[in-house]
């Protein structure tokens, strides 16, 4: 008889999506209460969250989910990652499409990064396409969502570093922002996410060489407004960017805003969702797998020039360079992750003192101290390198739990 492991109890709503990921990675049940319990407008999980569980259940094989009548209390027992299996969820061509509620206004790299981390531990291939009134291609400040583009140009690239490379891919095919136009159709985007790469084991890396920064890649994106928009954010970025870096190259995109059914007063119209522009830039630095990023985009409520919007990005790019490390804030909580899901042996990176003392990153700690995982050992890394003021290096034990449905790498 399976030894059945009690539930690891939470008594709040912060850093579910971490912590549903977590305990599937370590096949750990999870019970949360007071979830938004103080809430009398909107008590219980948020709309996003419960995409969330959707798409974890679709994923996996064998996984429980009760949520109280109230929405206030979750019980998850998760089960095996099995990943886009043809008859369960996936069509025949093995493409699982999961639809993103109206209702959601968070960013869909909030579900991409999830996926991204739970992939490389499937059994099998992992092909989701997010579609549907509910996906924000953008980024969305309100969340602290960064762009689908960033997770693809300055997160994904990471994964290298740990023996995870081939057939990796995020494919934007229609591109939306935050849009208050229609009540309950925030961006109707859609994205595609392969990932073709599984592991038994993470590798074991070691990133302390920051490096210098020697080239700025980006992405300047307008969807259903004037293409001429992309050309003044681009132009205003490169005012700041121009005179510290020499290899600057950012890429021009446009689309057309989605149409959607939206019903008024018993008859049925059409109604145009999606609209506004952005810029992902990602600087990458001669250090292996070093990368840092800054998103900037028009809110859904307008009133922000182009040029504000490029130079707003810029600079929030020259503070992520400035906090140094060789993991940006945006890719942190995905690097320690992998380590700790990785081999019993010992890992370390650097971090800034701003992105070590990130709450994120902070409660990712304890989580996985919940979970079982062993602490991580942090010290000044400028006791080796007068360089590194300022900068830390945090030492992580892997679980040697690893890919449970793969027997081989």
């Amino acid at each position: 008889m399976a030894i059945t492991q009690p539930p690891v109890k939470f008594t709040t709503h912060r850093s579910l999506s971490s912590r549903l990921v977590l305990a599937t990675l370590r096949g750990r049940p999870i019970h949360i209460s007071g979830i938004r319990s103080k809430n009398p407008a909107n008590p219980g999980l948020a709309p996003h969250e419960i995409s969330l569980l959707r798409l974890l259940e679709s994923l996996t094989n064998g996984s429980h989910i009760e949520i109280s009548y109230t929405g206030t209390t979750l019980l998850y027992k998760p089960g095996l990652i099995t990943g886009s299996v043809p008859g369960r969820g996936a069509d025949a061509s093995g493409v699982l499409r999961h639809e993103v509620d109206g209702r959601v206004g968070r960013g869909v790299s909030y579900l991409v990064l999830a996926v991204c981390l739970l992939a490389p531990f499937s059994k099998g291939k992992v092909n989701v396409l997010f579609t549907g009134p509910g996906v924000i291609t953008s980024a969305v400040e309100k969340w602290g969502d960064i762009s689908i583009d960033t997770v693809r140009t300055a997160v994904l690239p990471i994964y290298t570093q740990f023996g995870i490379e081939r057939d990796l891919e995020i494919r934007v095919h229609k591109r939306s922002n935050p849009s208050n136009a229609v009540r309950g159709r925030s961006g109707a985007g859609e994205v595609q996410v392969v990932f073709g790469h599984q592991v038994r084991l993470p590798k074991t890396v070691h990133m302390l060489k920051t490096g210098r920064v020697k080239r700025i890649r980006g992405v300047a994106y307008a969807t259903g407004v004037s293409g001429g928009n992309n050309a003044r954010m681009i132009e205003a970025a490169r005012g700041v960017l121009n005179q510290l870096a020499p290899d600057i190259y950012i890429f021009s995109d446009m689309g057309s805003s989605q149409l959607v059914n939206y019903e008024k007063a018993g008859a049925t119209e059409k109604k145009k969702v999606g609209l506004g522009f952005g810029l992902s830039l990602v600087a990458e630095s001669s250090g292996p797998g070093v990368f840092y990023s800054s998103d900037a985009a028009s809110g859904a409520e307008g009133g922000e020039t182009p040029e504000d919007v490029g130079r707003r990005a810029a600079f929030m790019l020259l503070e992520s360079v400035e906090r140094g490390g060789t993991v940006s804030a945006e890719a942190a909580n995905t690097v320690l992750t992998l380590m700790s899901m990785g081999s019993e042996d010992v890992g370390r990176i650097q971090l800034g003192k701003d992105v070590l003392a990130n709450e994120n990153v902070v409660q990712l700690a304890r989580d996985l101290s919940s979970f079982g995982a062993a602490g991580w050992g942090i010290r000044d890394a400028a006791t080796v390198d007068e360089k590194n003021e300022g900068q830390f290096t945090v030492s992580v034990v892997g679980s040697g739990i690893g890919n449970v449905g793969r027997k081989i790498g």
